[in-house]
């Protein structure tokens, strides 16, 4: 069944893209065209009316909409009108409100939202939207990778939901929402997603590089794809064959992205080498030293901190602190300049920390015993 999509009536070429566009930050959009069939592809969420009501036409339509709709009256807003003007075409909206012509698309979709759920801000919607179309991507990605290649077009399509979410609603919001799903890959792809975003704009890369960084974060773990589930699962450590199994994804990642068609050399790059570390002790190739890319050491860190801050099977989590003092006491492995960067933005980033899911050790090691995640 189809997600609830906001649907907007319109009349109005000129401006109805940027409406689209707008919506489509917090939930599917779906266009009603006066002048072209009409059709409902989707249960309606809420309506955005911005026509002109005087036309005998969009007054047809309207009126079939209510009919198409029935008693279910969802909340309206109308641009440029009156609720209950122009009878019949205005009046069955019971839940509307009026907004002038040129109101800007923002901040008709704001006022909509305030009528779908008053509690909720905008940034709230963005980073569930963000995290929803991300993770749709990841499992529609993880499916096809276990079969053969994945569709790099699609992977476009999920930059900007992560990259807009961490924009809009901060680390805090990302992190709120994603420790809400339960599959433990995808969790993983989500965090170290939002941690390389944030990470980026903290370092003021360009938008360029901000979407490079995003899309080799979303793919570096496709090669889990083909990993047995019982070794991803394991509820404990893993024996050296589990191990020696579970190291070959980079090199699955990196095969099934090659097999895609073109696809950036970072992230390819990224997506074999993440495991590497800058004193050779890494995998698959041990490379050290300046073999190391900058994008690989950005997100290397990322994913380490993500890892150590999850619950997994085989650990319980870490805090904030104690995962920041594995960082750093990873001398000669990570990019030192690197590690102090990172703690400057994670910590500034709107308080980002301070709703963590709390340490739940289950068992009396400490930090040093985890190390760098094993998965």
């Amino acid at each position: 069944m189809k997600q609830p999509a906001i649907l907007l009536v319109t009349d109005r070429q000129d401006r109805s893209q940027c409406l689209i566009e707008a919506a489509q930050c917090i939930a599917d959009c779906q266009v009603l065209a006066i002048n072209q069939p009409w059709y409902l592809a989707a249960p309606v969420l809420g309506i955005i009316v911005d026509v002109r009501l005087e036309q005998p036409r969009t007054r047809s339509c309207l009126s079939w909409l209510a009919q198409q709709i029935g008693a279910h009256r969802p909340p309206a807003i109308l641009v440029g009108c009156m609720p209950g003007v122009a009878a019949p075409g205005a009046r069955p909206w019971g839940t509307a409100v009026s907004l002038a012509t040129d109101a800007e698309p923002r901040t008709v979709v704001a006022a909509l939202l305030r009528l779908l759920d008053p509690q909720a801000s905008v940034a709230d919607w963005i980073v569930r939207r963000g995290a929803t179309r991300s993770a749709n991507l990841l499992r529609a990605m993880f499916r096809s990778a276990e079969a053969g290649a994945v569709d790099l077009a699609a992977v476009e399509d999920g930059l900007e939901p992560v990259m807009n979410a961490i924009r809009e609603g901060g680390l805090t919001h990302w992190l709120d929402v994603v420790w809400e799903h339960d599959d433990i890959t995808f969790q993983h792809c989500l965090l170290v997603s939002g941690l390389v975003s944030a990470f980026a704009q903290s370092l003021g890369l360009s938008r360029a590089d901000q979407l490079t960084m995003a899309r080799a974060a979303l793919v570096h773990d496709v090669g889990k794809a083909r990993i047995p589930h019982a070794i991803l699962n394991k509820p404990g450590k893993l024996d050296p064959d589990e191990m020696a199994v579970m190291r070959t994804h980079a090199v699955l990642g990196y095969d099934i992205l090659r097999a895609s068609g073109t696809c950036d050399p970072i992230a390819l790059a990224v997506t074999r080498h993440h495991h590497e570390m800058l004193d050779g002790s890494g995998y698959p190739n041990g490379l050290s030293s300046e073999a190391v890319s900058d994008p690989i050491r950005l997100l290397t860190v990322c994913d380490i901190y993500a890892a150590l801050i999850e619950r997994r099977s085989y650990k319980a989590s870490f805090s904030s602190d104690e995962a920041m003092r594995v960082l750093q006491n990873m001398v000669g492995k990570l990019d030192g300049a690197l590690v102090q960067a990172f703690g400057i933005a994670v910590s500034s980033r709107n308080g980002c920390w301070s709703r963590l899911p709390p340490v739940s050790r289950t068992r009396d090691e400490g930090p040093a015993d985890f190390g760098p995640a094993e998965r």
